[in-house]
């Protein structure tokens, strides 16, 4: 029997997170691993009484078309303080396996070198899901969470132009994005907008 995998979904929620929990979750207990999948995010991970749940194939059979998480999610972004190896020596954790955007990952690569530093042999993979799009991926690399949010913002903003179109009356959309205009310029350009203003414009100018 080999040992487990832990699954941690960090941030908000986004279509498709349970195909990834199941996709991955099957591929290892094909391989004999446990699989772990923590509710809470990161906060649980590092709390004395984590609560999760053992995962299976019927489990992952099961989620695999749902909507939102089946794991609990968490935006909680621990300091260097709270991080522990209990969890993953207590369950022989051989592999944690993230799920999220910026924080997520820069959460896990911390954990990792936390983990390294104290002799604990843990590998470390980052799913990208972001709806801001704002992570440093290759060119051209899609993720989810972006792409299901453009879609959804292009559906509406076709709506609305429509509305703008026969009342002659004039629409300002506002699309979540943080300080990245991703989404924002992706469904402008996408309905062929005749106006996007997107942060990057302005290059850290004070607007007034």
């Amino acid at each position: 029997m080999s040992g487990s995998i832990a699954i941690v979904c960090g941030g908000g929620p986004a279509p498709g997170i349970n195909s990834v929990i199941s996709s991955v979750s099957k591929v290892f207990l094909k391989d004999g691993y446990r699989v772990i999948g923590l509710h809470g995010g990161y906060k649980s991970l590092f709390s004395e009484e984590a609560v999760f749940q053992d995962i299976d194939f019927a489990f992952a059979d099961d989620i695999r078309g749902r909507g939102g998480s089946a794991l609990q999610m968490s935006r909680h972004k621990p300091t260097d303080d709270e991080f522990s190896t209990d969890f993953f020596v207590k369950y022989d954790v051989e592999l944690l396996v993230t799920i999220g955007g910026d924080d997520t990952a820069s959460t896990a690569n911390r954990i990792s070198k936390f983990l390294k530093s104290k002799n604990v042999s843990i590998q470390n993979i980052h799913v990208p899901k972001t709806i801001d799009n704002d992570l440093p991926l290759p060119e051209g690399q899609p993720t989810f969470g972006y792409q299901s949010a453009k879609e959804a913002g292009v559906k509406i903003v076709q709506t609305v132009y429509e509305d703008a179109r026969t009342s002659g009356n004039w629409f300002i959309i506002s699309a979540m994005g943080r300080e990245a205009g991703h989404l924002a310029f992706g469904i402008g350009t996408a309905v062929h907008s005749p106006m996007i203003i997107i942060p990057e414009m302005f290059n850290n100018v004070p607007i007034t």
